[in-house]
């Protein structure tokens, strides 16, 4: 009769973490800041929101260089997570910043969308690299690490990008250059990065993700 097996272990190809990292607690920060944010902002307290928006900047720093530098505080879900905290509250940012007119609504819309289509192949890379029984409660189960996501290098640039034109919208209210041409060239260039980053996940499909063989 086989030994049942045990709780800390997985089953092959997946590797059993504990999801309680300070890097991916501090993500969960970040995700709780974006609904903070965009109260602020549709408040029109842009000072504030500017204040917030660089404790949220930090704990990114943060969670990305404490993963880089202890081991054990790296881990697969972290590679998700993180990138996801990014997309949740540049999203709400975006929405926010085009309801009070200092970001143009074509911009925001290229931006949800691409983040709804990536977001919704991260899901697919669970279900599929998931082995069986691929119950709710396992493909929900974040102790059970499938997949490392990898960005692409122009993903990364955009979401810096991204981030810029956030901080520099943010400011614009609070140091009078609403109008300023440099906000424009800033649009293009997210736009820009926002497109090709797209383009290089579809053109790199499997080399963006690394499935984990924990045999």
């Amino acid at each position: 009769r086989p030994e049942p097996q045990p709780p800390q272990e997985a089953s092959r190809g997946e590797l059993y973490e504990n999801p309680w990292t300070i890097p991916n607690l501090l993500s969960l920060v970040r995700i709780g800041l974006a609904p903070v944010l965009g109260y602020l902002i549709v408040q029109e307290d842009f000072s504030v929101a500017l204040g917030v928006f660089t404790l949220a900047g930090i704990t990114d720093l943060l969670d990305g260089f404490i993963a880089r530098n202890w081991a054990n505080q790296k881990s697969a879900l972290g590679s998700a997570l993180d990138p996801l905290a990014d997309k949740i509250l540049i999203s709400v940012l975006y929405v926010s910043l085009t309801y009070a007119n200092l970001i143009p609504v074509p911009l925001t819309s290229l931006i949800i969308l691409r983040d709804i289509v990536l977001i919704a192949a991260v899901f697919y890379v669970r279900y599929k690299t998931l082995s069986p029984p691929r119950t709710l409660g396992r493909y929900f189960n974040p102790c059970y690490a499938t997949a490392q996501l990898k960005p692409t290098f122009i993903s990364k640039m955009n979401t810096a990008v991204q981030l810029i034109l956030v901080a520099a919208s943010l400011a614009a209210p609070v140091f009078n250059y609403v109008d300023s041409v440099y906000l424009h060239i800033l649009w293009c260039l997210t736009a820009l990065t926002t497109t090709v980053s797209g383009y290089s996940y579809c053109h790199y499909g499997r080399k963006t993700f690394k499935v984990i063989d924990n045999k």
